[in-house]
This record gives structure tokens, C-alpha cells and sequence, in this order.
């Protein structure tokens, strides 16, 4: 359904750090940078082209968002949690089986640097 989505936040770098760090076990890393004085923006992606940016905020946050990102199977999903951890992040919700969304569906739910709900899943159907 979507090409990309953009993020801006209060310290790109910081933000760049907590997702390579805890979403590498999905394969994220970073796949285009470029500068937008005093800051930069940066393409993040699981393959060849970037599918999520993180640019400069123009301002304090003032809404929670909330981004999933595909998990290849439930070791990721595990993986990035350990990693959470590890980084000091807030873990929202720990790895397990949400049944409500559907029987197979697996995810974390962590804190990311500006408060945004992110989170590792794995479909199994």
C-alpha cells in the first residue's frame, strides 16, 4: 500500500542508531543519506531501496505513531527484542502470539527515541 513513509525526529542520528541497532536482526540498514542543514535525512530500508526516512523535526512531537516493520520469522522477532533490551529502549510488550489480530501473528512493541510505537512482527498463516 505504501511506497515510503517519513518519520521526522528530534536527533536523526540518535534515531538512525536506535533503528540499526535494534532492527538489525530484520536486515534494516541504512540505504541513502543526504544533508539538510544542520541535520541530515536519512532512507532506511530491508533491501535495495529505502522505505523508511528519518528526517529533521520542525518542532516538539505531538503524536504517537505506530510502524511495523516485517520480521522474516519469529527468531527476528526475538533478535530485535534482545537488541531492544540491550540499547535500553522501552519494551512495550514483549514477544508473543497476538491471537486478536490473528492466530499466527508474532511481535515486540517497543519505544522508539521520540515515543513512537514501533514493532517486529512475523505472520505465520
Amino acid at each position: 500500500m505504501f511506497d515510503h513513509v517519513g518519520v521526522q525526529v528530534a536527533d536523526v542520528e540518535r534515531s538512525l542508531a536506535f533503528y540499526l541497532g535494534v532492527f538489525a536482526p530484520i536486515g534494516m540498514r541504512e540505504v541513502k543519506r543526504f544533508p539538510v542543514p544542520p541535520s541530515i535525512v536519512v532512507g532506511l530500508g530491508l533491501g535495495g531501496e529505502p522505505g523508511f526516512w528519518l528526517s529533521p523535526s520542525g518542532g516538539p512531537e505531538t503524536r504517537e505513531l505506530h510502524i511495523a516493520f516485517p520480521a522474516p520469522d519469529r527468531a527476528a522477532v526475538d533478535a530485535v527484542h534482545k537488541a531492544a533490551v540491550a540499547a535500553g529502549a522501552r519494551v512495550l510488550h514483549p514477544p508473543r502470539i497476538w491471537p486478536e489480530y490473528h492466530p499466527g501473528y508474532y511481535a515486540v512493541f517497543l519505544r522508539d527515541p521520540d515515543g513512537h510505537n514501533v514493532e517486529a512482527v512475523h505472520h505465520t498463516l
